[in-house]
């Protein structure tokens, strides 16, 4: 089935990590919103934080856009937000994707035929941007890099000459911000603070609004937004775990696809929600659990002494459910998990499972994971693209079959990966699509 893609909107990007592309995307989706312009947000790549923080700042839920991950078919489907302008936020550089180069935002914006806003941290540089901008303007020449935001700019001589340097190679400055450490987001391990725990992002994003609206010129982003050419839809990219299914959804569980969630939707199937913090079990009557990743290790004392979560897993699998845990799912299905001042909690024990966040090492990067056997979302052999990053261990891991072989993005073999006895599995692995191999 066809559909026209006539999108209008650009990608917010920088040169690197750090430059204040998520605070300047908050301030431009909030001032937009203002202005009354229907405007929709995405991000680019694997976050699971960021989404949240574009849904409170314009009220429209964001969707993760993975050029490296993403089937084009899904990809822009995804981006058709109809009467909206799509404002993607980029992830680390322009140009950073996967370990074998591709999945940029770059390539996001040019498979979306979208302009580039990039967001330069100017508070250590004067004329020196010239030469910064001038090489992400003329690296690719399919990308269209159409202005560019100057942040952390010392006083109004600094931002005279960035100006100058810029007008020297004919590069429109859409908007120049000051050094204000309240525009700073707190972060911890696994990146920023997640949007519900921010104490007063209500105030933190109107205050960026603001910010935003005295120092950029909104109407010119929004008049440079591009468009795209057609697109095919698709089904969903990870086929229902059942008809019914219980997600797990708070704090600790945070960290679940809005694509995926939203395709199981579209398929009828039928959802609910429960909070393991809270001590709630799946909701009865439930054919198949999913545990999605998050903090488990930051709440692990409380999840262990949470009875009626657990034991609600448990009768879930001893009534056939199918019972898929992610990354920090994952953990909670396990034996035990050993939290960062080395205490040892016991966990479902639905899996031969112990993991560690004591001994920590970064797993980070995308993945390509094949189905050992037939299982519930797909059979034996079916390959989906994933993404893993997370700092806990394995430190016991029992004879049990395991769930996926594993190779990054570069084609590299890893050990084969995740656990399965029975109906119950679950990896470190967030999948994301089908292989465009599929």
């Amino acid at each position: 089935m066809k559909s026209e893609f006539d999108q209008r909107g650009c990608v917010v990007a920088a040169p690197q990590s750090g430059s204040g592309k998520t605070t300047i995307t908050l301030g431009l989706l909030r001032a937009i919103k203002r202005r009354g312009i229907s405007v929709a947000p995405a991000k680019a790549g694997p976050d699971f934080i960021d989404p949240a923080f574009h849904q409170a700042a314009c009220g429209v839920e964001s969707f993760n856009l993975d050029p490296w991950a993403m089937r084009p078919q899904l990809l822009q489907s995804l981006a058709d937000r109809k009467d909206s302008f799509l404002l993607i936020e980029a992830m680390m550089g322009l140009f950073d994707g996967a370990a074998d180069g591709t999945g940029s935002a770059a390539d996001l914006a040019r498979m979306l035929d979208l302009p580039v806003v990039v967001v330069v941290d100017a508070a250590k540089q004067s004329h020196s941007i010239a030469a910064l901008v001038l090489g992400f303007r003329d690296f690719r020449p399919d990308i269209r890099v159409c202005g560019v935001i100057l942040n952390k700019v010392g006083s109004s001589r600094h931002e005279a000459m960035l100006r100058d340097a810029l007008d020297a190679i004919s590069m429109p400055v859409l908007g120049a911000i000051g050094r204000d450490k309240t525009l700073e987001l707190p972060s911890r391990h696994l990146g920023l603070v997640q949007a519900h725990e921010h104490s007063d992002l209500e105030a933190f994003i109107d205050h960026a609004a603001d910010v935003v609206e005295q120092g950029v010129d909104i109407d010119a982003i929004v008049s440079h937004g591009g468009k795209g050419g057609s697109c095919t839809t698709t089904h969903s990219p990870i086929l229902p775990l059942g008809q019914r299914i219980a997600v797990g959804r708070d704090t600790a569980f945070a960290f679940s696809y809005p694509h995926l969630i939203q395709s199981w939707h579209d398929t009828g199937v039928e959802l609910s929600f429960f909070s393991p913090l809270d001590n709630e079990a799946p909701q009865a009557g439930c054919d198949a659990v999913y545990l999605p990743g998050g903090y488990p290790e930051l709440h692990a004392g409380q999840i262990a002494g949470n009875d009626v979560f657990l034991s609600g897993l448990r009768k879930a699998k001893d009534q056939g459910c199918c019972i898929f845990g992610e990354c920090g799912g994952y953990m909670v299905l396990g034996e035990g998990l050993v939290d960062a001042n080395g205490v040892r909690h016991k966990m479902a024990n639905l899996l031969p499972l112990t993991t560690s966040f004591a001994e920590r090492k970064l797993h980070l990067g995308y993945r390509k994971t094949d189905l050992i056997e037939a299982v519930p979302f797909g059979a034996k052999g079916v390959q989906f693209t994933a993404h893993e990053f997370h700092y806990s261990t394995v430190v016991e891991e029992g004879d049990a079959p395991r769930l996926f072989s594993l190779q990054d993005a570069r084609g590299e073999r890893f050990a084969d990966a995740g656990l399965r006895v029975g109906r119950v599995m679950g990896s470190y692995m967030h999948l994301i699509d089908r292989s465009k191999s599929v």
